[in-house]
């Protein structure tokens, strides 16, 4: 089916090209710039060496960002182009007992890694869907952890403005959060007017989520041993910006990569949610990192 079998090691200035064609002989090798004349100069090597777009596969290394821009050229221009793992091009290349490193070795290591495999070329390919929804993920797991470590932050500042808040009220709540942004201590709680405080707990729509009566904050505010600290006055309404944000962030991203997967593998994640506990916003996730299940002998 193929007839060129190209390897490619890619640095973010510059990217080394090696093709074999069917009988595993060095054909070209290159090193063209990461930009659009070095893109143009290696689809024409290429197609010099292959008959046609669909009888060339090409395989290079995950690296960071700096192979993306190259996998979208050639997957646009109708190439078969796939991802490798470079633990699996290390371990690969132990084989070849080679005692020295280069870009040109490792393009060509990585073109006899796509010879050699070429009967299951079928089971490798990582398409740019695949890396999205894996970025998706990880930038989900990324802010979750910022989220988790902001609502730290602010339940250690309540610690000094107003250590008993905590007792009988969930801090962390939307109208909590809402009201901790106008009245961030205990101090400022005395220092406000009963319909201040009250209107501080109003969240658009007149009614007041909390789950005790806003002159019991009140009372609880004035026998409070709370620290006077107009540093953490200010700085708690930031951090609670910050965490609404983050939020709202997570949620975006949550909704698109669970619309993602369920696009890309509807069944995997069918499968996963009929387990009782699992709602889609663990599974899809899971199936991000997974990929190809397949891939996996059991």
């Amino acid at each position: 089916m193929y007839s060129l079998f190209v390897g490619i090691d890619v640095s973010k200035d510059s990217f080394s090209a090696a093709g074999l064609n069917e009988k595993a002989k060095l054909v070209f090798s290159a090193v063209p710039e990461m930009n659009d004349q070095g893109f143009s100069a290696f689809f024409t090597t290429i197609m010099a060496h292959g008959k046609e777009p669909s009888s060339i596969v090409v395989a290079l290394e995950s690296t960071g960002p700096y192979h993306l821009n190259l996998y979208s050229f050639l997957i646009a221009k109708g190439i078969t182009t796939i991802v490798v793992n470079p633990l699996i091009i290390a371990n690969f290349a132990k084989l070849s007992l080679r005692k020295t490193k280069t870009d040109k070795k490792d393009a060509l290591t990585i073109a006899r890694f796509l010879f050699l495999n070429r009967e299951s070329i079928e089971k490798l390919p990582s398409s740019q869907t695949t890396t999205d929804l894996r970025d998706l993920a990880r930038e989900r797991e990324s802010i979750l952890k910022m989220i988790a470590s902001m609502k730290n932050d602010i339940k250690r500042i309540l610690q000094s403005t107003f250590p008993e808040l905590e007792q009988f009220v969930d801090v962390l709540g939307v109208t909590m959060l809402g009201f901790l942004k106008v009245f961030p201590s205990a101090r400022l709680i005395t220092q406000a007017s009963p319909e201040a405080v009250a209107q501080g707990f109003n969240q658009g729509d007149g009614r007041r989520r909390i789950s005790v009566h806003y002159t019991k904050i009140i009372d609880c505010a004035k026998t409070s041993v709370a620290t006077t600290s107009p540093s953490k006055e200010l700085i708690l309404p930031g951090k609670i910006e910050t965490l609404l944000h983050l939020k709202e962030r997570a949620d975006a991203i949550t909704r698109m990569l669970v619309k993602l997967c369920s696009s890309m593998q509807q069944k995997e994640l069918t499968i996963l949610t009929s387990i009782r506990g699992i709602a889609t916003k663990t599974a899809a996730p899971f199936l991000a990192e997974l990929g190809d299940w397949r891939n996996f002998n059991s």
